[in-house]
């Protein structure tokens, strides 16, 4: 494997990490189809935990088996895979070596009256099954957030010690945070940085919208314009210790293909590093989901407009 320049500048940002953990970022960065542009596409399948199987997986039938979702990556060239402990293990002799893994190592359902995740997987889990990353989501605004971030606090320094890296599902829930102040501006903004702070070397978080959720942060966003969600996702970035980290996007609820796509070119032309993208994807029919994931990496790649 010959790293790229972009790649290598990428590295560069990570001062304080070893060498195990930039080989586990690199094989992300330089996999598949968008492998050594700086830019990633990767396909996380926790859905089933969060959601159910049947809402997960009933609309396309053949999701139910985790083979078929290391073998959709793989084909369309995405640079890693994520999903729960038991999906891993149900493919991890199979592919093994074939596309890079980030174990999710904590979970929720959709029973649960708290906002707050079950630790689910461990670093050890992640070593045994040749994972690059181990993936953990914190709720900015939860009441039991400072458990989560304690938690995490843990499992990133554990991950570290055997060179495997950490990616941060930050997503704004709970406590004063209205519905609408979920995915505000600022509060997305602040979550990403969160997540920056608790030492994620990717950073995943929701697509914000122009709204401004906190009257003490309003004065900060004056005079600005972010009506585009490009320059939204710009301001994010650049709450990424300016862009010192990878961070990615989630492709969020079930949408049109149109919006997918547009979604990407934002993403793009805001300066972010890709998008991570499941239930657009795995809930349509494979060659559906093949071709809009090569449209999805086109467009990142800038072979689309």
């Amino acid at each position: 494997m010959t790293m790229t320049p972009t790649v290598k500048a990428i590295l560069a940002n990570y001062e304080s990490d070893n060498p195990g953990v930039k080989a586990n970022l690199a094989r992300i960065l330089m996999q598949g189809r968008l492998g050594g542009t700086g830019k990633l596409v990767i396909l996380p399948v926790d859905q089933g935990f969060e959601h159910g199987p049947a809402r997960s997986f009933a609309v396309n039938a053949p999701a139910y088996d985790p083979h078929y979702h290391f073998q959709l990556a793989i084909d369309a060239g995405l640079s890693a895979y994520a999903a729960p402990l038991g999906m891993l293990e149900a493919g991890a002799g199979t592919f093994a070596g074939q596309i890079p893994t980030i174990l999710k190592v904590n979970s929720s359902n959709s029973w649960a009256t708290g906002v707050n995740q079950a630790v689910t997987g461990g670093v050890d889990d992640a070593l045994r099954l040749g994972c690059s990353a181990i993936g953990f989501t914190i709720y900015p605004g939860a009441d039991d957030v400072f458990d989560m971030m304690e938690e995490i606090k843990e499992m990133r320094a554990e991950a570290a010690s055997v060179g495997i890296a950490t990616v941060i599902w930050s997503y704004p829930r709970g406590g004063k945070l209205s519905k609408e102040g979920e995915l505000a501006l600022d509060v997305g903004a602040y979550a990403a940085h969160m997540a920056a702070l608790l030492g994620a070397h990717i950073i995943k978080v929701k697509l914000p919208t122009s709204h401004v959720e906190q009257k003490d942060a309003a004065k900060s966003y004056e005079g600005q314009d972010f009506s585009s969600q490009a320059s939204r996702v710009k301001h994010v970035v650049q709450s990424c210790f300016a862009g010192r980290r990878l961070v990615v996007f989630s492709g969020g609820a079930a949408k049109g293909s149109d919006a997918v796509y547009q979604d990407a070119r934002d993403i793009r032309d805001g300066g972010g590093n890709g998008s991570i993208i499941g239930r657009n994807t795995f809930q349509r029919p494979r060659d559906e989901a093949l071709a809009m994931l090569d449209k999805i990496v086109g467009i990142y790649k800038g072979e689309e407009a």
